[in-house]
């Protein structure tokens, strides 16, 4: 028979190579070509926003960690390699004339440089590409701080856990397989190159191949010796007593702990059995060790611990987790900011009197209407002019002091939206470089509506809202009469949150000849004049930029010329994110006029997810609710937060800024030490800055969760369960006020401007309803404030439980079931739910109020057509048993209190206490009240005024103009209060009809 040759690759031909060569390089220039074109316009956009040594650290650590982490696994397994293949026996029996071993065994030989060399340059790139994600574990571990908290059990300071532990995890994960990846590198080297035969009793292993095994083995077991000693520690975090507890249980301190010593000292007599044994004819030693570790690990591991908890644990568990349980509430309170709560009881009245309610005019005067969760629409339609402006999906709310009263309103940027674009406006010069920026900052008082509406065909029922724009007549931005008096000095939006988009670039300041100008008026082109932007007035950038966006009009496009920038990266969120990676960002950012200009506020959360027996929570679900237009959280797992930065975004230049909430926050001090200079002390903030922080609304939600079973102080009450609340489904949305409904949403937190009981003055804060467990009664309520002098203080009104015998209080879904089974919401069903109108339920908003909670729900109807909007329709309102429903909020309010309770909406609170500048509800502005003075002047006159301004209001609907609406609709409303006054002063006269007529 005759003898097949060695194995061998393919001669090639000197052009083949060539080729081959070529083809290599041109494949290797697209794969890094398109990472560097990356690196470079990221380089050029850190340089942007001044930040370039954020860049340049992340780049340096990222490749220290590459190439270490490459060297470390590439390298141990090219001295593996090397060892094998130097120690292989001289001879090698051949079992056959086809003994496919030899064959391999020639090729590589021939080839040994390029096995030996490549295989381990290949598998270091592998790793390093791994390991340099992980750089934030690195650069905490080298800049981590101390915390000033100990753990329960080591007594160690809770930044070992922080930042030490989770390297030390890391780093140990990585020798572990660098000694795997040797030991298999090793194993088939030797069975190759014959130091491993199969053939015989038992096969044969050779000297040299015996000792460098064990030895491997001995490294791997040392390092198992090793992972035991910090396991100890791991404990802490232990996952046994979920899903009530995080932390080591009972069964983890008195059996798994001790169990990991014991194995430790096992692991190192092991390891130094492997050592021996490289240097002995036989592995017996060797074995017999392993072996014992492996018993040791099962019955001491594995068994004891079993055994403890299924017998001794489980039957006894309220009293012997009764310790851990305490440990993991301390824990978890620091660790997610609820030490502070206030707790107050709260009786829950049903009943109230009329004058109890407006007592509580500082709550009342500042019932909010308005649900910026469905005005999207409303003020694209009704404030949005051109087709290519538009506003996010949810809207936001804020406070602003104007004339020295405070009110919340509903507030908005009017942004550039590409997606609205038509016809030529989508060319490429239309789209990036006319249409480039959004135009004005919009507000509408949140408590009121610019008519009362009396019927749901009437016209009416919308937000007053205002805009600072380039169009005002008054000036860039500056207020008109009419207007809130929220002064915007420059009203131009060039980042914002519909710029989200990575194609959605702009590019702005051309001077050349051929520029077509920007578009800022129906008269006037506009050219950037800001810091913002990155230069795109050289050849080479435009290269850059032409290749990144795959546009070859950038390249050639006659409108770029001198100082021509480009803008990308333009969405406030992202924008932060790039800047400061290691923070968690808020899901809703919102606008804010601050020393007369428009900056975004994002907020910024540091995490852990080791932080010593707190409760892990999974931060995609915890935040998840029925809002729409919000940044959804990755469902990662955290067991610690604290909004320590507030950033800001200027709408304008795009220049970003990074606040220190909590200079002392330990997870933030170690960023700066990363990152000195890029955060600022919260001494830099500035005041007016400070007035517009709101509480974050993800924190909100995750304390909230939380709260709802960690307000209970005793071990055993939090074993059972009975105290614990739950946060209710939102009952507006779809499937939420069926409580058997799955996968119902939960009720979102709502901003209001309200007194809380114990208050002085009305604050801004977040406020939320909580229900029993797995039931629909109120059982609390809680707020945090957003005022600088009070921020983040929690407070929960306690009602009585179930079990002292109290009445029940109704919560968010009975109260919803009671509004759509009441017999007048049943009449209307007929009309709202007809095949051209649709019904939307707005936010369903609690409020502590005399004793007792007012529920208040704005009720919107909407045109089945492709531009219909939202408008307010009816007022739902319920007390106790009570229900109000009404075309406006004083009616409903009357209805459930008595007649002239809804004046308490308009009544100038008491000292201390703002109040808005404008009724909830204002009169009507179609419908004049009729001339029946009886010769009365000071009637006769308002009753002309009235006319005059119902004229004027009409004129202004039909042009457009929401400025002359505005001083029109201000107008109104002093003359009916002049009516109203001089019909007082004259009795006998009849009053205005009750419905107006529609337009």
């Amino acid at each position: 028979m005759a003898t097949r040759p060695p194995v061998s690759l393919p001669k090639l031909s000197r052009r083949s190579r060539i080729l081959l060569i070529i083809a290599a390089v041109i494949v290797l220039a697209l794969l890094l070509g398109a990472r560097l074109l990356d690196t470079y316009v990221d380089w050029l956009w850190f340089g942007e926003v001044g930040a370039r040594s954020v860049f340049t650290t992340q780049v340096v650590t990222r490749a220290v960690l590459f190439l270490a982490v490459g060297l470390l696994v590439g390298g141990a397994l090219a001295i593996s390699l090397m060892i094998a293949y130097r120690s292989r026996p001289v001879f090698v029996p051949i079992s056959g004339a086809d003994d496919p071993l030899a064959r391999y065994r020639s090729a590589i030989v021939a080839r040994i440089r390029l096995f030996g060399v490549g295989i381990p340059v290949l598998t270091g790139l592998i790793a390093g590409l791994s390991a340099q994600g992980d750089w934030q574990v690195v650069q905490l571990f080298l800049n981590g701080t101390s915390f000033g908290q100990t753990d329960p059990e080591f007594g160690k300071d809770v930044g070992f856990y922080a930042f030490d532990l989770p390297f030390y995890n890391w780093l140990l994960g990585w020798l572990f397989i660098t000694v795997v990846i040797s030991f298999f590198g090793a194993l088939i080297s030797h069975y190759v190159f014959g130091g491993i035969r199969l053939a015989g009793k038992g096969g044969q292993l050779a000297g040299p191949t015996r000792a460098q095994l064990a030895i491997t083995v001995g490294l791997f077991v040392l390092l198992k010796a090793i992972e035991y000693f910090f396991d100890r520690y791991n404990l802490l975090l232990s996952d046994r007593g979920m899903p009530l507890f995080v932390g080591a249980t009972y069964t983890d301190l008195n059996a798994v702990l001790p169990a990991k010593l014991i194995l430790l000292c096992i692991s190192v007599i092991c390891a130094i059995a492997f050592f021996a044994g490289a240097f002995l004819r036989n592995l017996q030693l060797p074995a017999i060790a392993l072996v014992l570790l492996i018993l040791s690990s099962i019955l001491v591991g594995v068994a004891w611990p079993a055994v403890l908890d299924q017998f001794s644990v489980k039957p006894n568990a309220n009293e012997k987790e009764a310790a851990s349980i305490q440990r993991n509430m301390d824990a978890t309170r620091r660790a997610y900011g609820l030490t502070g709560v206030q707790y107050q009881p709260y009786t829950g009245s049903s009943s109230a009197t009329p004058d109890q309610i407006k007592a509580d005019n500082g709550t009342m005067s500042n019932i909010r209407l308005l649900d910026p969760n469905i005005l999207s629409d409303t003020f694209t339609q009704r404030v949005g002019r051109e087709n290519f402006y538009g506003f996010p999906a949810k809207l936001d709310i804020d406070r602003y002091t104007v004339g020295g009263v405070t009110q919340d309103y509903i507030v908005a940027a009017k942004e550039i939206k590409t997606e609205g674009l038509t016809g030529n406006q989508t060319s490429w010069i239309n789209k990036h470089l006319v249409y480039t920026h959004g135009n004005g900052f919009v507000v509408a008082p949140a408590n009121t509506i610019d008519r009362a509406v009396k019927d749901a065909n009437s016209d009416g029922g919308y937000p007053i809202a205002t805009t600072s724009d380039t169009q005002n007549p008054a000036g860039a931005g500056a207020p008109t009469p009419g207007q809130t008096g929220i002064e915007v000095k420059e009203p131009r939006i060039y980042y914002g949150e519909l710029s989200a988009a990575e194609s959605d670039y702009a590019i702005v300041g051309g001077t050349s000849g051929n520029a077509p100008g920007e578009y800022d008026t129906t008269t006037d082109r506009y050219t950037y004049k800001g810091t913002g932007g990155v230069a795109i007035d050289n050849w080479f950038n435009r290269l850059a930029f032409a290749a990144e966006y795959g546009e070859r009009n950038i390249l050639f496009s006659d409108a770029i010329g001198d100082n021509s920038k480009i803008m990308y990266n333009r969405d406030p969120r992202d924008r932060v994110s790039k800047i400061a990676p290691w923070l968690t960002l808020d899901g809703d950012p919102y606008p804010a006029v601050v020393d007369g200009k428009i900056q975004w506020i994002v907020d910024g959360y540091t995490t852990l997810n080791n932080f010593p027996y707190a409760q892990q929570t999974q931060l995609g679900a915890a935040t998840n609710d029925s809002l729409n237009g919000v940044a959804r959280q990755a469902n990662s797992s955290i067991n610690y937060i604290r909004n320590s930065v507030k950033a800001t975004v200027d709408a304008f230049n795009g220049t970003v800024n990074l606040y220190s909430i909590d200079d002392k926050e330990p997870v933030l001090n170690a960023w700066e030490k990363v990152f000195p200079g890029l955060v600022k002390p919260s001494a830099e903030i500035s005041p007016d800055l400070r007035s517009h922080f709101r509480y974050p609304e993800d924190l909100f939600k995750i304390q909230r969760e939380l709260l709802s079973r960690y307000h209970v102080s005793n071990p055993q009450e939090f074993y059972s369960q009975q105290a614990f609340w739950s946060v209710p489904q939102d009952p507006t949305a779809e499937g939420g006020s069926n409580p058997a409904a799955a996968g119902a949403a939960n009720q979102p937190g709502y901003y209001v401007l309200a007194n809380t009981p114990g208050q002085t003055k009305s604050t801004f804060q977040l406020t939320s309803s909580l229900t029993g467990l797995q039931r629909q009664y109120l059982a609390s309520w809680m707020s945090v404030s957003s005022d600088p002098g009070d921020y983040g203080k929690i407070r929960v009104l306690q009602l009585p439980s179930a079990a002292t015998g109290a009445t029940q209080v109704d919560g968010p879904v009975q109260v919803q079931n009671r509004f759509q089974s009441d017999s007048r919401v049943a009449q209307d069903r007929t009309l709202f739910n007809n095949p051209n109108v649709t019904p939307i339920y707005g936010n369903l908003i609690t409020l502590p109020v005399a004793d007792g909670f007012l529920y208040v729900e704005p009720v919107y109807i909407r045109q089945r057509n492709q531009n219909s909007y939202p408008q307010l329709a009816r007022v739902l309102v319920s007390y106790g048993p009570k229900v109000g429903y009404g075309a406006t909020l004083q009616e409903a309010l009357d209805q459930v209190f008595g007649a002239g309770t809804g004046e308490a909406t308009t009544t100038p609170p008491q000292a201390g206490q703002p109040t808005p500048t404008t009724p909830t509800t204002p009169t009507s502005p179609t419908a004049a009240p009729p001339n029946t003075s009886g010769g009365n002047a000071a009637l006769d006159r308002a009753v002309a005024d009235i006319q005059a301004a119902i004229a004027k209001l009409k004129a202004a609907q039909q042009s457009g103009n929401f400025t002359d609406q505005g001083a029109a609709l201000a107008a109104l409303d002093a003359a009916a209060r002049a009516y109203e006054a001089a019909k007082t002063a004259a009795p006998g006269t009849s009053p205005p009809p009750s419905t107006p007529p529609g337009r």
